[in-house]
């Protein structure tokens, strides 16, 4: 696998390193050991699939808060996506700034989003779908979230929002999140 730093700590693209012949390719998509020496997830406790119907579908800003923080490695596995991962770690040299990648099917990118992130993607093709594996399993009473457009972070969203659910459309503008405080980072450090 091939880890491209984001200028986020912990926000990691992964690239498949593919071993092709005439059959077609072999690459890993997660190894544990790996992960660790870059300092991402180890552990799976959950992994989900989403799809969506639309282009311009918006799901997210999502995030679970301490104890049930997650961190996700996401795959688009059918279509493609623009998906976001956003700072919101208390004394993060860089709180409150995105990171946004186009994940396509074909290409078998991945985005490791670490706790102490939202996380967020919309659909830019029918029938997009979306395979990803948390660290954490959902834990609805530490579920948060973030409105897509809260004029504080400016997420810009390559298409207009065509589908979002009732509930990601009515988060109110964020306040930092006391729960947050236990993924606190110092200065300089990630």
């Amino acid at each position: 696998m091939i880890f491209e730093e984001t200028g986020l700590p912990g926000l990691c693209v992964v690239r498949l390193d593919r071993h092709a012949d005439d059959r077609g390719f072999f690459a890993r998509a997660f190894c544990r050991e790996e992960f660790g020496e870059h300092g991402l997830m180890t552990g799976v406790a959950q992994a989900n699939i989403s799809r969506s119907r639309h282009a311009g579908t918006l799901r997210g800003m999502h995030f679970q808060a301490p104890p049930a923080a997650e961190a996700k490695l996401v795959r688009c596995t059918r279509g493609a996506l623009f998906d976001v991962g956003l700072d919101l770690r208390p004394g993060s040299p860089t709180y409150g700034r995105w990171f946004g990648i186009e994940l396509r099917a074909d290409e078998h990118t991945m985005l490791h989003v670490p706790e102490g992130f939202a996380h967020g993607f919309q659909t830019l093709t029918d029938d997009a779908e979306a395979f990803y594996q948390v660290s954490h399993p959902y834990a609805p009473e530490q579920e948060r979230g973030i409105r897509f457009d809260d004029p504080q972070f400016g997420i810009e969203w390559p298409r207009p929002v065509r589908v979002i659910s009732d509930k990601d459309a009515a988060w109110p503008d964020y306040e930092p999140d006391p729960a947050l405080e236990a993924l606190a980072i110092g200065r300089g450090e990630a």
